[in-house]
This record gives structure tokens, C-alpha cells and sequence, in this order.
């Protein structure tokens, strides 16, 4: 089961993936906070952790209160990201987020009144292959957009939440620090068109997508 909660100025994807009927893992919590909660709630699902695609702050906004809302009810939720984007999270990830912000457009900063707080610290330390929270969702490395972004992938359920390496008919930024279009490319085709066409795409902005419908229409990869 895939939910897809879309939060936040820049209109991220923030995803909940279950294999079970109560139970379910949250992907990229960029905003909203009460929203992804609600939505949980109304669905009667329970969080076993949360995971990030990449750092950047409208894909991890709302970790902190998420976390905080469900230690008062006695869960805690371990936050997993990739080994290359951990620098996002802990005691500097507030500077380091109001630098990149400000890299963008510090007129964007303050029209849409984001604000940049400390991320909590990663409690798991991905890399290639590692499977999330006892499901048979599997990290794969794609980098480009950011030097530790990353994919996730069940096969069971053929489903691919590609975060902001692969969109409909569409690629990721580059213009960020530590972005690199050539090593996105790289990325795309020879991780996330290897697998099946059927695959359904999940991506970290707009709407989804298919592997088959990205190989033979994506302009950027074609």
C-alpha cells in the first residue's frame, strides 16, 4: 500500500508504505506536519520509522515533530538516511539548510516564510542493498541531485519511490550543491531503468509514473 500526503511550499511527496494492515514506514516528511499525522491517524496506521530520499529540507521538515508527536505516545521512531547526506541532520544541519536555502533565493526564504530548524540526528546509516525496518524496501544508491540520494525499492509490490532522481518525464536539479546532472543520468540508466517496466514510479515531486513510460518518453534520458 502506497499513501502519497503532498506537504509543504514546494509541493514534496511525502509517502506512507505499508506491507502491513496497521503498520507503515514514512517517507520524506517535508512539511505538514499535522497533515502526514492526520493522515495516519484517520488510517489507523502506526509508524515503524521514517526515511529520507536525501537532506535537503522539503524532504525532512517535519522529522523533528513527527517524532516528537509519537515519543508522547510512547513509540520512537528511528530516522534512517543515507551515509553521504547525514551532514542534513544533527546539531549543524540548522546552518547548513539556511546556507542552501539561501543559495537558491533568499527572496524565496522570505516570501514563503520557510523555517529552518536543527534536524534530529539519523539513528540508521544506509547504503546499497540495506532493506528498511524489516520490509523488503531496498536502498538503491542514486546519486546526482545530492551525493547521497537514494531510491527505494519493493519488489513485491513493483514499486519505486525515486525521491528527486527521477520524475514524470523528468530529472532532478543539479544546481544545488553537490548536484551533478552527468552522475544523475548515470544513476537513472543504469539503476532505475534496470528494473522491470512495470515498476510504478513514485517520485518526490508531480505525479507518478511508470519505469517503461520514463525509458521511452523521458527527454532527458531518451
Amino acid at each position: 500500500m502506497v499513501d502519497r500526503i503532498v506537504v509543504g511550499v514546494f509541493s514534496t511527496n511525502s509517502y506512507l508504505f505499508s506491507e502491513w494492515k496497521k503498520e507503515c514506514i514514512i517517507i520524506d516528511p517535508g512539511g505538514d506536519t499535522e497533515k502526514i499525522i492526520s493522515h495516519m491517524t484517520g488510517k489507523n496506521l502506526t509508524p515503524r520509522g521514517i526515511v529520507c530520499t536525501h537532506g535537503h529540507i522539503d524532504h525532512i521538515s517535519s522529522i523533528k515533530d513527527i517524532q516528537h508527536y509519537y515519543y508522547n505516545k510512547g513509540i520512537q521512531l528511528p530516522l534512517a538516511v543515507h551515509e553521504k547526506e547525514v551532514h542534513f541532520f544533527g546539531s549543524e544541519s540548522e546552518d547548513i539548510h539556511t546556507k542552501s536555502i539561501e543559495g537558491i533565493s533568499t527572496e524565496l526564504l522570505l516570501s514563503y516564510n520557510i523555517e529552518i530548524h536543527t534536524i534530529p540526528e539519523a539513528d540508521i546509516i544506509l547504503k546499497e542493498g540495506d532493506f528498511l525496518f524489516d520490509s523488503d524496501l531496498k536502498v538503491i544508491e542514486t546519486p546526482g541531485h545530492s551525493p547521497g540520494g537514494i531510491s527505494l525499492y519493493s519488489e513485491s509490490q513493483n514499486f519505486l519511490f525515486s525521491g528527486d532522481t527521477l520524475f514524470f518525464e523528468g530529472v532532478g536539479r543539479t544546481d544545488l550543491p553537490g548536484g551533478n546532472m552527468d552522475i544523475l543520468i548515470h544513476s537513472i540508466k543504469n539503476k532505475l531503468l534496470q528494473l522491470p517496466d512495470e515498476t510504478r514510479v513514485f517520485p518526490g515531486h508531480g505525479p507518478f509514473s511508470t519505469i517503461e513510460r520514463e525509458r521511452k518518453h523521458n527527454p532527458f534520458i531518451t
